[in-house]
Protein backbone atom coordinates (compact mmCIF):
# COMPACT_ATOMS: atom_id res chain seq x y z
CA UNK A 1 0.00 0.00 0.00
CA UNK A 2 0.76 3.52 -0.80
CA UNK A 3 0.49 5.89 2.26
CA UNK A 4 -0.34 9.59 1.21
CA UNK A 5 1.05 12.84 2.19
CA UNK A 6 -2.02 13.65 4.79
CA UNK A 7 -4.96 16.22 3.85
CA UNK A 8 -6.55 18.43 6.45
CA UNK A 9 -10.18 17.66 6.61
CA UNK A 10 -13.46 19.19 8.75
CA UNK A 11 -14.25 15.86 9.89
CA UNK A 12 -12.67 13.83 13.00
CA UNK A 13 -9.15 12.31 11.56
CA UNK A 14 -9.50 9.13 9.85
CA UNK A 15 -7.77 7.14 7.36
CA UNK A 16 -9.39 6.81 3.84
CA UNK A 17 -8.45 3.29 1.72
CA UNK A 18 -8.78 2.91 -1.96
CA UNK A 19 -7.22 1.37 -4.87
CA UNK A 20 -5.76 3.13 -8.10
CA UNK A 21 -5.83 1.71 -11.57
CA UNK A 22 -3.13 -0.07 -11.02
CA UNK A 23 -4.55 -2.19 -7.90
CA UNK A 24 -2.43 -0.25 -5.39
CA UNK A 25 -3.98 0.43 -2.01
CA UNK A 26 -3.82 3.96 -1.13
CA UNK A 27 -4.22 5.18 2.45
CA UNK A 28 -4.87 9.14 2.42
CA UNK A 29 -4.71 10.68 6.65
CA UNK A 30 -7.77 12.37 7.17
CA UNK A 31 -6.41 15.24 9.74
CA UNK A 32 -8.96 17.54 11.69
CA UNK A 33 -7.54 20.99 12.51
CA UNK A 34 -9.25 21.18 15.24
CA UNK A 35 -7.13 17.73 16.53
CA UNK A 36 -4.69 19.87 19.35
CA UNK A 37 -2.24 16.62 19.06
CA UNK A 38 0.76 16.63 16.17
CA UNK A 39 -0.33 15.79 13.16
CA UNK A 40 2.87 12.95 13.49
CA UNK A 41 1.13 11.80 16.14
CA UNK A 42 -2.39 11.17 15.03
CA UNK A 43 -0.53 9.83 11.67
CA UNK A 44 1.20 7.22 13.71
CA UNK A 45 -2.29 6.08 15.56
CA UNK A 46 -4.05 5.57 12.40
CA UNK A 47 -1.04 3.55 10.20
CA UNK A 48 -1.26 1.40 13.91
CA UNK A 49 -5.00 1.12 13.75
CA UNK A 50 -4.90 0.17 10.17
CA UNK A 51 -1.96 -2.21 10.40
CA UNK A 52 -4.49 -4.00 13.43
CA UNK A 53 -7.57 -3.90 11.14
CA UNK A 54 -5.24 -5.34 8.19
CA UNK A 55 -4.01 -7.98 10.43
CA UNK A 56 -0.19 -6.76 8.42
CA UNK A 57 2.31 -8.37 11.27
CA UNK A 58 5.37 -7.25 9.62
CA UNK A 59 5.96 -5.04 6.15
CA UNK A 60 8.54 -3.89 4.10
CA UNK A 61 8.89 -0.22 4.22
CA UNK A 62 10.16 2.59 1.44
CA UNK A 63 10.55 5.91 2.33
CA UNK A 64 10.34 8.57 -0.15
CA UNK A 65 11.52 10.77 2.52
CA UNK A 66 12.96 11.09 5.95
CA UNK A 67 9.96 12.63 7.45
CA UNK A 68 7.86 10.04 7.18
CA UNK A 69 9.64 8.13 9.88
CA UNK A 70 8.06 10.78 12.61
CA UNK A 71 4.80 8.83 12.28
CA UNK A 72 5.95 4.70 11.69
CA UNK A 73 8.81 4.31 13.52
CA UNK A 74 7.08 2.16 15.74
CA UNK A 75 5.52 0.05 13.14
CA UNK A 76 6.86 -3.37 12.99
CA UNK A 77 8.77 -3.87 9.79
CA UNK A 78 10.49 -6.40 7.72
CA UNK A 79 13.08 -4.71 6.49
CA UNK A 80 13.45 -0.70 4.94
CA UNK A 81 14.34 1.11 1.91
CA UNK A 82 15.48 4.65 1.80
CA UNK A 83 14.90 5.94 -1.97
CA UNK A 84 16.84 9.09 -1.66
CA UNK A 85 15.57 10.49 -5.11
CA UNK A 86 16.99 13.94 -4.32
CA UNK A 87 18.46 16.25 -1.09
CA UNK A 88 15.38 17.17 0.20
CA UNK A 89 16.95 19.19 2.90
CA UNK A 90 18.65 21.54 0.57
CA UNK A 91 14.57 22.63 -1.14
CA UNK A 92 13.50 25.93 -0.47
CA UNK A 93 11.52 26.03 2.69
CA UNK A 94 12.57 22.27 3.94
CA UNK A 95 12.16 21.87 7.60
CA UNK A 96 15.49 21.47 9.72
CA UNK A 97 14.00 18.43 10.92
CA UNK A 98 14.95 16.59 7.78
CA UNK A 99 18.24 16.23 8.28
CA UNK A 100 18.26 14.24 11.92
CA UNK A 101 14.95 12.44 10.35
CA UNK A 102 17.40 10.89 7.44
CA UNK A 103 19.81 10.49 10.27
CA UNK A 104 17.56 8.37 12.12
CA UNK A 105 16.08 6.50 8.90
CA UNK A 106 20.06 5.72 7.49
CA UNK A 107 20.39 3.45 11.04
CA UNK A 108 17.32 2.10 10.23
CA UNK A 109 17.25 1.62 6.95
CA UNK A 110 18.63 -1.89 5.14
CA UNK A 111 18.95 -0.62 1.77
CA UNK A 112 19.71 2.81 0.07
CA UNK A 113 18.41 3.37 -3.33
CA UNK A 114 19.79 7.00 -5.06
CA UNK A 115 17.75 8.41 -8.04
CA UNK A 116 20.92 9.24 -9.94
CA UNK A 117 25.12 9.32 -9.68
CA UNK A 118 25.73 12.32 -8.19
CA UNK A 119 22.83 11.78 -5.09
CA UNK A 120 24.45 7.78 -5.17
CA UNK A 121 28.56 9.80 -4.51
CA UNK A 122 26.80 12.09 -1.49
CA UNK A 123 24.97 9.09 0.26
CA UNK A 124 27.29 5.85 -0.13
CA UNK A 125 29.64 6.54 2.31
CA UNK A 126 26.93 7.24 4.98
CA UNK A 127 25.39 3.48 4.66
CA UNK A 128 27.18 0.12 3.81
CA UNK A 129 24.36 -0.65 1.00
CA UNK A 130 24.10 2.10 -1.02
CA UNK A 131 22.67 1.93 -4.73
CA UNK A 132 22.48 4.01 -7.79
CA UNK A 133 19.23 3.64 -10.15
CA UNK A 134 19.47 6.11 -12.56
CA UNK A 135 16.17 7.45 -14.08
CA UNK A 136 14.43 4.71 -16.06
CA UNK A 137 11.48 5.18 -18.50
CA UNK A 138 8.78 4.04 -19.75
CA UNK A 139 10.08 4.09 -23.75
CA UNK A 140 7.28 2.80 -25.23
CA UNK A 141 4.78 5.32 -24.07
CA UNK A 142 6.90 8.41 -24.98
CA UNK A 143 7.82 6.71 -28.44
CA UNK A 144 4.07 7.58 -29.18
CA UNK A 145 5.64 11.28 -29.82
CA UNK A 146 7.61 10.21 -32.83
CA UNK A 147 4.67 9.97 -34.91
CA UNK A 148 2.68 13.23 -35.75
CA UNK A 149 -0.14 13.35 -32.73
CA UNK A 150 -3.36 15.28 -32.57
CA UNK A 151 -2.40 18.91 -30.96
CA UNK A 152 -3.91 19.41 -27.56
CA UNK A 153 -6.63 22.12 -27.74
CA UNK A 154 -4.24 24.55 -25.58
CA UNK A 155 -1.20 24.10 -27.42
CA UNK A 156 -2.76 24.40 -31.73
CA UNK A 157 -2.92 27.94 -31.90
CA UNK A 158 1.10 28.17 -30.94
CA UNK A 159 3.06 28.87 -33.71
CA UNK A 160 6.62 27.24 -34.13
CA UNK A 161 9.39 26.33 -33.46
CA UNK A 162 8.14 25.08 -30.04
CA UNK A 163 10.57 24.54 -27.19
CA UNK A 164 9.37 23.01 -24.47
CA UNK A 165 9.75 21.79 -20.57
CA UNK A 166 7.27 19.50 -18.67
CA UNK A 167 7.53 19.13 -15.05
CA UNK A 168 7.80 21.29 -11.70
CA UNK A 169 8.02 24.71 -12.06
CA UNK A 170 9.78 25.98 -8.61
CA UNK A 171 12.93 27.13 -7.10
CA UNK A 172 14.89 24.65 -9.39
CA UNK A 173 13.98 26.45 -12.48
CA UNK A 174 16.23 28.84 -13.87
CA UNK A 175 13.71 31.43 -14.86
CA UNK A 176 16.17 34.18 -15.20
CA UNK A 177 17.47 32.44 -18.19
CA UNK A 178 14.39 31.42 -19.89
CA UNK A 179 13.41 35.04 -19.63
CA UNK A 180 16.57 36.01 -21.61
CA UNK A 181 16.78 33.54 -24.14
CA UNK A 182 12.14 34.47 -24.87
CA UNK A 183 13.37 37.78 -25.07
CA UNK A 184 16.38 37.27 -27.34
CA UNK A 185 13.99 35.28 -29.75
CA UNK A 186 10.87 36.77 -30.28
CA UNK A 187 9.62 34.37 -32.98
CA UNK A 188 10.31 31.10 -30.90
CA UNK A 189 7.59 29.57 -28.49
CA UNK A 190 8.16 27.90 -25.18
CA UNK A 191 5.71 26.34 -23.74
CA UNK A 192 5.81 25.04 -19.95
CA UNK A 193 3.79 22.55 -18.20
CA UNK A 194 3.64 21.78 -14.74
CA UNK A 195 2.36 22.98 -11.60
CA UNK A 196 3.86 26.21 -9.61
CA UNK A 197 5.41 24.74 -6.39
CA UNK A 198 6.80 26.44 -3.80
CA UNK A 199 7.26 30.35 -6.00
CA UNK A 200 4.84 32.84 -6.94
CA UNK A 201 3.24 32.60 -9.90
CA UNK A 202 3.98 36.21 -10.53
CA UNK A 203 7.83 35.53 -10.16
CA UNK A 204 7.49 34.00 -13.77
CA UNK A 205 8.76 36.23 -16.55
CA UNK A 206 5.91 37.06 -18.61
CA UNK A 207 6.15 37.77 -23.19
CA UNK A 208 4.04 36.73 -25.66
CA UNK A 209 6.11 33.86 -26.51
CA UNK A 210 5.96 32.43 -23.14
CA UNK A 211 3.02 29.78 -22.62
CA UNK A 212 2.34 28.42 -19.13
CA UNK A 213 -0.10 25.46 -19.99
CA UNK A 214 -0.69 24.25 -16.42
CA UNK A 215 -0.17 20.25 -15.33
CA UNK A 216 -1.15 17.70 -17.10
CA UNK A 217 -1.78 13.85 -17.13
CA UNK A 218 1.25 11.74 -17.83
CA UNK A 219 -1.34 10.10 -20.49
CA UNK A 220 -1.26 13.48 -22.09
CA UNK A 221 2.52 14.24 -22.50
CA UNK A 222 3.28 12.55 -25.58
CA UNK A 223 0.47 14.55 -27.69
CA UNK A 224 2.46 17.74 -26.14
CA UNK A 225 5.73 16.35 -26.77
CA UNK A 226 4.88 15.43 -30.48
CA UNK A 227 4.59 18.91 -31.00
CA UNK A 228 7.72 20.13 -29.48
CA UNK A 229 10.86 20.99 -31.97
CA UNK A 230 13.21 20.75 -29.12
CA UNK A 231 12.93 20.02 -25.11
CA UNK A 232 14.67 21.86 -22.96
CA UNK A 233 15.96 20.89 -19.07
CA UNK A 234 16.76 25.07 -18.33
CA UNK A 235 17.57 23.89 -14.44
CA UNK A 236 19.29 26.58 -12.16
CA UNK A 237 22.17 25.83 -10.77
CA UNK A 238 21.65 26.04 -7.08
CA UNK A 239 21.62 23.55 -4.19
CA UNK A 240 18.15 22.17 -4.71
CA UNK A 241 19.70 20.73 -8.73
CA UNK A 242 23.00 19.91 -6.91
CA UNK A 243 21.69 16.34 -7.08
CA UNK A 244 19.03 16.30 -9.44
CA UNK A 245 18.38 13.77 -11.88
CA UNK A 246 15.68 14.54 -14.17
CA UNK A 247 13.29 11.23 -15.36
CA UNK A 248 12.65 13.46 -18.24
CA UNK A 249 15.70 13.36 -19.89
CA UNK A 250 15.46 9.98 -21.22
CA UNK A 251 11.55 10.86 -21.47
CA UNK A 252 12.54 13.69 -23.98
CA UNK A 253 15.09 10.69 -25.71
CA UNK A 254 12.55 8.29 -25.72
CA UNK A 255 10.17 10.70 -28.45
CA UNK A 256 13.73 11.14 -30.66
CA UNK A 257 13.36 14.88 -29.80
CA UNK A 258 16.87 17.26 -29.40
CA UNK A 259 17.04 18.41 -26.29
CA UNK A 260 18.91 21.18 -24.37
CA UNK A 261 19.87 21.67 -20.69
CA UNK A 262 22.07 23.27 -18.55
CA UNK A 263 25.20 21.67 -16.60
CA UNK A 264 23.66 19.74 -14.37
CA UNK A 265 25.58 16.49 -13.33
CA UNK A 266 23.52 13.87 -14.05
CA UNK A 267 22.56 15.14 -17.53
CA UNK A 268 26.20 16.24 -18.58
CA UNK A 269 27.35 12.48 -17.59
CA UNK A 270 25.82 10.38 -19.76
CA UNK A 271 23.81 12.17 -21.81
CA UNK A 272 25.83 15.14 -22.59
CA UNK A 273 29.20 13.19 -22.80
CA UNK A 274 27.42 10.69 -25.37
CA UNK A 275 26.49 13.56 -27.55
CA UNK A 276 22.71 12.92 -26.95
CA UNK A 277 21.98 16.09 -25.20
CA UNK A 278 23.74 19.50 -26.22
CA UNK A 279 24.77 21.30 -22.89
CA UNK A 280 24.68 25.54 -22.25
CA UNK A 281 24.49 27.77 -19.71
CA UNK A 282 24.29 31.16 -20.47
CA UNK A 283 21.96 32.56 -22.45
CA UNK A 284 24.01 33.39 -25.77
CA UNK A 285 25.29 29.80 -25.46
CA UNK A 286 21.44 28.24 -24.83
CA UNK A 287 20.18 29.73 -27.78
CA UNK A 288 22.95 28.43 -29.84
CA UNK A 289 22.20 25.39 -28.67
CA UNK A 290 18.69 25.86 -29.21
CA UNK A 291 19.22 27.08 -33.19
CA UNK A 292 21.66 23.63 -33.74
CA UNK A 293 19.17 21.59 -32.48
CA UNK A 294 16.30 22.71 -34.45
CA UNK A 295 18.62 21.35 -37.82
CA UNK A 296 18.53 17.35 -38.89
CA UNK A 297 20.27 14.89 -36.34
CA UNK A 298 23.33 13.17 -37.80
CA UNK A 299 21.95 10.13 -38.93
CA UNK A 300 23.33 7.82 -36.87
CA UNK A 301 22.00 9.86 -33.74
CA UNK A 302 19.04 8.09 -33.26
CA UNK A 303 19.79 4.35 -33.11
CA UNK A 304 22.70 5.24 -30.48
CA UNK A 305 19.83 6.60 -28.66
CA UNK A 306 17.51 3.79 -28.74
CA UNK A 307 20.49 1.48 -27.97
CA UNK A 308 20.79 3.76 -24.68
CA UNK A 309 17.68 3.52 -23.76
CA UNK A 310 17.32 0.01 -24.51
CA UNK A 311 18.73 -0.76 -21.11
CA UNK A 312 17.32 2.11 -19.67
CA UNK A 313 13.96 0.29 -18.43
CA UNK A 314 11.51 0.47 -15.52
CA UNK A 315 11.21 -3.27 -15.38
CA UNK A 316 15.13 -3.65 -15.45
CA UNK A 317 15.38 -0.86 -12.82
CA UNK A 318 12.90 -3.07 -10.27
CA UNK A 319 14.23 -6.64 -10.69
CA UNK A 320 17.79 -5.09 -9.52
CA UNK A 321 15.86 -3.55 -6.63
CA UNK A 322 13.67 -6.51 -6.15
CA UNK A 323 16.81 -8.99 -6.00
CA UNK A 324 18.18 -6.78 -2.90
CA UNK A 325 15.27 -6.48 -1.05
CA UNK A 326 14.98 -10.57 -1.20
CA UNK A 327 18.64 -10.49 0.02
CA UNK A 328 17.85 -8.27 2.84
CA UNK A 329 14.71 -9.77 3.90
CA UNK A 330 16.56 -12.94 3.97
CA UNK A 331 19.19 -11.67 6.58
CA UNK A 332 16.32 -11.03 8.93
CA UNK A 333 14.90 -14.49 8.07
CA UNK A 334 11.97 -13.53 6.49
CA UNK A 335 10.74 -14.84 3.16
CA UNK A 336 10.77 -12.91 -0.02
CA UNK A 337 7.49 -11.04 -0.22
CA UNK A 338 5.40 -8.47 -2.37
CA UNK A 339 4.17 -6.71 0.64
CA UNK A 340 5.45 -3.08 0.37
CA UNK A 341 4.54 0.10 2.83
CA UNK A 342 5.19 3.07 1.15
CA UNK A 343 5.54 6.18 2.97
CA UNK A 344 5.99 10.02 2.33
CA UNK A 345 4.70 13.23 2.98
CA UNK A 346 4.84 16.94 1.70
CA UNK A 347 8.34 16.85 1.63
CA UNK A 348 8.48 14.52 -0.72
CA UNK A 349 10.37 15.20 -3.92
CA UNK A 350 8.28 15.91 -7.09
CA UNK A 351 8.55 13.47 -9.50
CA UNK A 352 5.84 13.96 -11.98
CA UNK A 353 3.95 16.53 -13.68
CA UNK A 354 0.76 17.58 -11.38
CA UNK A 355 2.25 15.94 -8.47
Amino acid sequence: MFVEEPVWADKPSGLDKSRDASGVEVWVPHLDPMDPREPEVVQAELLASAFAEERLERALFWYFTPAAIAFSRELPRRAVVYDAMDELSAFKDAPRSLIAFERELLREADLVFTGGRSIYEAKRELHPSVHAFPSGVDVAHFARARESQPDPEDQAAIPHPRLGFFGVIDERLDIELLAKVAAKQPDWHFVLLGPVVKISPTSLPQARNLHYLGPKTYEELPSYLSGWDVCLLPFARNEATRFISPTKTPEYLSALKPVVSTSIRDVVTPYGERGFVRIADSPDDFVEACRASMQPPVESWQSEVQRFLAASSWDRTWTEMERLMDTAMARHGEPASRSVVSARNEEQAQRAVGK
